[in-house]
């Protein structure tokens, strides 16, 4: 229980900055920590089974039918990957305590980054790709959430908006690339996914996939060209910044290239895709880094060149290269967050992070200072900090790929240009920020060092920047062979995590990029001025314009087919349906079949003419509304008939009883309609009518005469066999209904409870003038409340009710059930509201119709969760016969409780949809 939990952990914590949001900030923190905290202490409890090579697993079958499962793994990789969420988690929460103000909803926000928390472990730990692909969605609604925290900012919105439509993009594209490879493989666990790498590679559908699934990576880890939304989720506050876009939401999509390395690599399209897009992405991040002005914004094009070289580390086709690549995500997750929070600690006091105005702050704020560079020094790759030994290993890898032949030398000489402009930007970060002269009006002066515990963070991280870079061996070797050898499938490479291995090239290389750098630096006067002559190009401007270029054509098109006349809904649905349909008959060499049909008695024959007729008539007469209704029930009185004729009672019953409550609501309707409908249509439109009607029924008709000839397998044979043995009812239909298919009855209910409650709310306070004189311009009786009417009604309720309660009992075994019950009493009630009003009615009954409509889903749910608690499959239903003294012996299944929460809410619903509409005429003043 130890997988689920570490998951679980952040969302169950999300409701305590809810509470605690009026509390102090240390209170608030504190009780926001508890959750990463024993979260951590949990995961390092499993570090001696998972570094020993040992894979952790939960499992819990969910929808297994479409392969979904709460499936969980703990493995090196993920163990390294939840490790740092909670780790670099619990320092970001620390500073997010000072960082934010006393006037911003600190609450609110840690709740946002509680479940971006759960996300990303969700993410991380989850061994069924389905399951992995929901929590994929959570992060990136959860990062839309924090980016645009401060949402009084159009930038922050904007930002946000941004960051949610290309990730969201790619997710679409990763979901449909994890349903082929779950079609291909047969299965969406990642232990068999591992072990079909072979199968996947050599199928025809591997291309897609894979384009598919990297289109999913690049767009989260801000892959080039895809890189554009993270420099402008910088909006969001420095510790979101700190926190997702240097440690975890970035590294979602590297971490997928880990995960499913040994699956996708080892082919030219593998390495061709990934180590090009990586490269480019190094390069552009690198050199445009440079030239921000914006500490935050030299920070994400920086991450951006950092993402790129792990992933061209993913791409290249030597051993070693993944280890370096797991390496650097290590040593990036340190030194990156500790520079995002040392620049949200320079703004925060000196309320600009413009690097032509804060120069000078050694002076003011040694402390940290000393922090940052560090951490700046670990990301140019200087000597005895960890960013040293991952980029050295980065180099020596780029020596040994042979991807481009001849020209393979192409690749270590633009790694070696994009460490050069790595090493400039660090150390423009370091001087212009710290040196570089006095600060230049800044909005607070002078400036000073953060609170105490503002820097522990900092000093954490930088800490850990040292530590490995002196030590890498007794450090991190464990945990960094543990995650690559996850990661690869197989045996490790022999490698080496000295900081000595003598003068070799990737030594060289280093020196290089160091020197370049500096003079890169040295010389930056005339590359800013080229910089600022480029044409300017603003991705936050462009993304909007495509987005309002966007809406403009979506507009041009819905006015095209969504105009409000329902006369042309209907008319594209139907031509749409007809066209399908005909192009699904195109290749039968003929309509007929070998089964001959069936020979129609003259009773029969006589029912199906007078229905056509009535159909007709309907038509006909479609502008004179109450007659058009008359002539519309005809229709449905006989499509029950003809449901009786053919040995279909259930249907039978549940027709004739809906088409009264249908009738009934629309005689409700009508009552504040003209009695007549005005010409509308022109000729062309009803010439249209004709032409689709004639033709829709046609193919309809040819349709049915072609699968009604020929021999056909059905699925009721299935239920037939097995309605009495698998649910313990003799009646198919409702034992498909509350046992076989209870999900769907449950989501039906749900949906009508929903409506119910929709359709009472809109109408809530709407009254409607009433008509004073008939059509025919007689006035309408005084008396609203017949006599006879009361008396039948009195009579007919408990008649109904006897009547519902009998349908309901025999249901399982007979025609009936809690849908045609619960139809019949609402049908009982309603004649009561008619004769006394609704308030008498109201008053006398024990219940309200929400109410009941509400439970009626409860109780249905509760009775599916029961099942669950016991063992089995959601809504699975058991059954027994007992001997009941006076009765004798009685057959009982647990799905008649389901069919009870059917019946409460089918009267709920249906009662509430009638009492809102039959109350639209009548004034608050007046009796209901």
């Amino acid at each position: 229980m130890v997988l689920p939990l570490l998951v679980l952990l952040p969302f169950l914590a999300v409701v305590i900055p809810l509470v605690l949001a009026n509390r102090s900030r240390n209170v608030l923190a504190a009780g926001v920590a508890l959750a990463p905290a024993l979260g951590l202490i949990l995961l390092l409890m499993q570090s001696q089974a998972v570094l020993g090579g040992e894979v952790l697993t939960y499992f819990v079958p969910w929808v297994s039918q479409l392969g979904l499962n709460i499936s969980l793994r703990l493995d090196g990789l993920s163990f390294l990957f939840a490790l740092l969420i909670f780790g670099i988690g619990l320092l970001v929460i620390l500073y997010a305590r000072y960082y934010l103000s006393a006037q911003e909803k600190a609450g609110r926000f840690f709740a946002f980054l509680l479940l971006f928390m759960g996300a990303m472990l969700g993410v991380v730990l989850a061994s069924n790709l389905l399951l992995m692909m929901i929590f994929w969605e959570l992060t990136s609604l959860s990062s839309f959430l924090l980016i645009g925290f401060w949402s009084y900012r159009r930038d922050a919105r904007q930002g946000a908006r941004m960051a949610l439509a290309v990730t969201g993009g790619g997710g679409l594209a990763l979901l449909a690339g994890v349903l082929i490879i779950g079609r291909v493989v047969g299965s969406f666990e990642l232990s068999e996914v591992l072990a079909a790498g072979d199968l996947l590679k050599s199928h025809a559908l591997y291309p897609v996939a894979l384009v598919l699934v990297l289109l999913g990576v690049f767009t989260k880890s801000a892959q080039f060209p895809f890189h554009f939304w993270l420099p402008h989720a910088m909006a969001a506050p420095t510790p979101v910044s700190a926190y997702l876009h240097s440690a975890t939401m970035v590294k979602a999509g590297v971490f997928l290239l880990a995960r499913l390395y040994p699956v996708l690599s080892g082919t030219e399209w593998w390495f061709y895709l990934v180590t090009f897009t990586g490269l480019a992405t190094l390069l552009v991040g690198a050199v445009t880094a440079l030239f921000q002005h914006d500490l935050k914004g030299l920070l994400a094009y920086s991450t951006i060149s950092h993402l790129g070289l792990i992933t061209l580390l993913f791409g290249l086709d030597s051993d070693l290269a993944p280890v370096a690549a797991i390496f650097h995500i290590i040593n990036h997750a340190t030194f990156k967050a500790s520079l995002f929070m040392a620049a949200g600690i320079i703004d925060h006091e000196t309320g600009t992070r413009d690097m032509r105005r804060i120069n000078g702050l050694w002076k003011y704020m040694p402390h940290t200072a000393v922090l940052a560079m560090v951490a700046s020094s670990a990301m140019a790759g200087v000597p005895l900090l960890n960013g040293f030994l991952s980029k050295e290993m980065f180099f020596s890898e780029t020596l040994h790929q042979h991807l481009l032949g001849s020209f393979s030398w192409l690749i270590p000489a633009m790694a070696t240009l994009a460490g050069v402009f790595s090493v400039s930007y660090s150390l423009r970060f370091i001087h212009d920020v710290f040196f570089n002269g006095e600060p230049i009006n800044l909005p607070k002066f002078p400036p000073h060092e953060p609170p105490r515990y503002m820097r522990v963070p900092v000093e954490v991280l930088a800490f850990l920047c040292l530590l490995v870079g002196m030590v890498p061996a007794f450090t991190v070797a464990s945990l960094l062979a543990s995650a690559a050898g996850a990661s690869l499938g197989h045996s490790l490479p022999a490698y080496d995590l000295a900081i000595w291995h003598g003068f070799n090239m990737p030594l060289l290389m280093s020196f290089l990029a160091l020197l370049g750098g500096i003079l890169v630096y040295a010389l930056r006067a005339p590359l800013f001025r080229w910089y600022d002559g480029l044409p300017p190009m603003n991705a936050r401007v462009m993304f909007e314009r495509s987005i309002i270029r966007l809406r403009r054509m979506t507009l041009r098109i819905m006015q095209t087919f969504e105009n409000g006349s329902l006369q042309r809904y209907a008319s594209w649905m139907l031509i749409a349906g007809i066209v399908v349909t005909a192009w699904a008959l195109t290749p039968l060499s003929r309509m007929t079949g070998d089964i001959p049909l069936s020979v129609i008695d003259p009773l029969t024959g006589l029912g199906l003419l007078v229905m056509g007729a009535a159909g007709l008539l309907t038509v006909y007469y479609h502008r004179q509304r109450l007659l058009s209704l008359l002539m519309l029930s005809v229709v449905g009185l006989l499509a029950a008939m003809l449901f009786a004729r053919f040995s279909a009672p259930d249907l039978a019953l549940t027709q004739l009883v809906v088409e009264v409550v249908t009738i009934l609501l629309m005689l409700l309707v009508l009552y504040f309609l003209p009695d007549k409908t005005p010409v509308e249509s022109s000729s062309l439109q009803r010439t249209r009518d004709f032409v689709i009607a004639v033709a829709g029924g046609t193919l309809i008709g040819v349709l049915m005469y072609a699968v009604l000839t020929r021999d056909f397998s059905s699925i009721a044979e299935y239920y037939l066999a097995n309605s009495v043995s698998g649910g313990g009812g003799t009646n198919v239909v409702n034992v498909i209904l509350v046992d076989f298919r209870g999900f769907d009855t449950l989501g039906e209910i749900s949906v009508l409870a929903i409506t119910a409650i929709a359709i009472a709310a809109l109408l809530q306070g709407l009254r409607l003038p009433r008509a004073s004189l008939d059509p025919a311009g007689n006035p309408w009786s005084p008396e609203t409340r017949p006599l006879m009417l009361q008396v039948l009604a009195r009579f007919t309720l408990p008649l109904a009710l006897l009547v519902s309660v009998y349908i309901f009992l025999r249901g399982h075994n007979e025609p009936g059930g809690g849908f045609v019950a619960g139809l019949v009493t609402s049908v009982a009630l309603v004649l009561l509201q008619v004769a006394y009003g609704q308030r008498w009615v109201m008053e006398r009954l024990p219940f309200s119709a929400v109410r009941l409509a509400g439970a009626g889903v409860l109780i249905a749910g509760v009775t599916g969760l029961a099942s669950w608690f016991l063992g089995y499959p959601f809504l699975t239903s058991t059954f027994g016969h007992f001997n009941i003294p006076l009765v004798g012996e009685v057959e009982l299944a647990s799905a008649m409780a389901f069919d009870f929460g059917v019946y409460c809410t089918v009267v709920g619903g249906t009662l509430l949809i009638l009492s809102s509409v039959g109350r639209l005429g009548y004034s608050s003043e007046e009796e209901l």
